[in-house]
């Protein structure tokens, strides 16, 4: 919750500089009165329980509208329910950067649902900002610089992971499971990689990194 918070913050501070916009030059989504931002969280289906961000982002910018918003703007934050598919994300983010007119999308939730709304997003130069998702991919500023991931890297949690098991559980047998999808995969390469590198290996490739190696090739094939 300390982390959103500071994510939060940092956004407000950002949107804070559209007040030196002039009465004359007006980006989409910014108008005299207020700013909009758009959103896309699970709030029904198999992944509704992580709608609750989208309601704790809300939550936050009602916040910020009743202390007298952003520069004397009140944000609009309109967040619709794209449940956690890839399809829906695309045609809900059209909606909000065509018809809602959008500033911006922020911190919307999921690797797939980013990704397929990530090219239109830079095509059309709308910021994509604070993705809900720790993917590798949200980290190309050269190739899409209107997007900004803001979680963990899946990869290093996996090599904490780890570099945890091996300093506390050292000589036992471990197990590992993973989902099978993006999130899932770029965990357990991390996790993998913590094995490798860990200072119990001495640079070397230890029994156990051979055998996931090896489990891992199976599963991939």
């Amino acid at each position: 919750m300390a982390t959103l918070f500071r994510t939060l913050l940092a956004s407000v501070v950002a949107l804070v500089s559209l007040g030196a916009i002039t009465q004359q030059v007006r980006d989409q989504g910014v108008t005299d009165t207020e700013i909009r931002i758009g959103n896309l969280m699970p709030y029904s289906g198999a992944l509704e329980i992580f709608g609750q961000i989208g309601k704790a982002e809300a939550a936050y910018f009602d916040m910020i509208n009743e202390r007298g918003g952003v520069g004397g703007r009140k944000i609009r934050f309109m967040s619709y329910d794209d449940l956690s598919d890839a399809s829906n994300a695309m045609d809900l983010t059209r909606i909000l950067v065509e018809t809602d007119n959008v500033l911006l999308m922020f911190g919307s939730f999921g690797t797939p649902d980013n990704l397929a709304v990530r090219k239109y997003l830079n095509e059309r130069q709308v910021p994509q900002l604070f993705v809900a998702s720790g993917d590798q991919d949200f980290s190309e500023p050269s190739a899409y610089p209107w997007t900004m991931g803001w979680q963990p890297s899946y990869r290093e949690e996996g090599r904490i992971y780890a570099n945890y098991i091996q300093a506390f559980y050292p000589g036992k047998k471990i197990v590992a499971l993973w989902e099978n999808d993006q999130f899932g995969v770029n965990c357990s390469r991390g996790w993998c990689r913590g094995w490798a590198t860990s200072p119990t290996t001495s640079g070397s490739t230890s029994p156990m990194m051979s055998t996931i190696s090896i489990w891992m090739a199976t599963y991939r094939s």
